[in-house]
């Protein structure tokens, strides 16, 4: 019973399901289309544009929300970084095949990609400092993302542009399929209520 002059304060929590399903299948995918790109299996970025933003961003932007009403810091601040950037390499892309006009079409300085490409390099290393406390599936999963950066960013500097060009598309081909597996293991391993598929244990290192 409250006296007069206080003040009652109530916490409502939201219960959500666990999103990092949701987020990894969104990566799996825009990064499945995009490697077959890169590996010229297929042609063109058209369609991968559609999955870059409904998939690599929307769906991960979903998982960072959810993530964040679960206080899981780590997941949040990663799904909602991950989901921006495919926003502004869909956006980048359009821009360079002149969906908003030939005038910023011919103003597009790939450097400035390669800029935000070693951006995001810095913080997905930091990052993946975390996943080591996650599991070792999505430290795996971190690394590879951290080579994909890599050779994006050197790729977007002009250097080796052949070999950094096939490291980034093995990189993101093999991020896709460990996505795959983690987006799996997360709903079945909760589903079933046991480790079906394992994913294997933090490293225990910094906690």
């Amino acid at each position: 019973m409250s006296t007069a002059g206080s003040a009652e304060t109530q916490h409502v929590k939201i219960a959500v399901a666990n999103p990092t399903a949701l987020g990894l299948f969104g990566l799996a995918m825009v990064t499945f289309v995009a490697a077959s790109q890169k590996l010229e299996i297929t042609t063109g970025l058209s369609f991968v544009i559609v999955y870059a933003i409904f998939l690599g961003a929307t769906a991960q932007l979903i998982a960072c929300i959810l993530d964040f009403l679960h206080e899981n810091i780590w997941g949040g601040t990663v799904f909602g970084a991950y989901a921006f950037f495919w926003y502004a390499v869909a956006t980048a892309w359009m821009m360079k095949m002149g969906v908003f006009g030939p005038e910023l079409a011919a103003a597009c300085d790939t450097k400035q990609l390669g800029f935000a490409f070693l951006g995001y390099l810095i913080f997905s290393v930091m990052m993946t400092l975390g996943a080591m406390e996650v599991s070792k599936l999505i430290f795996i999963t971190m690394v590879m993302i951290d080579i994909l950066l890599a050779a994006l960013a050197l790729n977007a500097f002009g250097v080796a542009p052949h070999t950094t060009h096939v490291i980034g598309a093995y990189a993101e081909l093999a991020t896709s399929l460990l996505s795959f597996y983690g987006a799996s293991a997360v709903v079945l391993n909760t589903f079933f209520g046991r480790p079906f598929l394992p994913v294997g244990k933090p490293f225990g290192i910094f906690k």
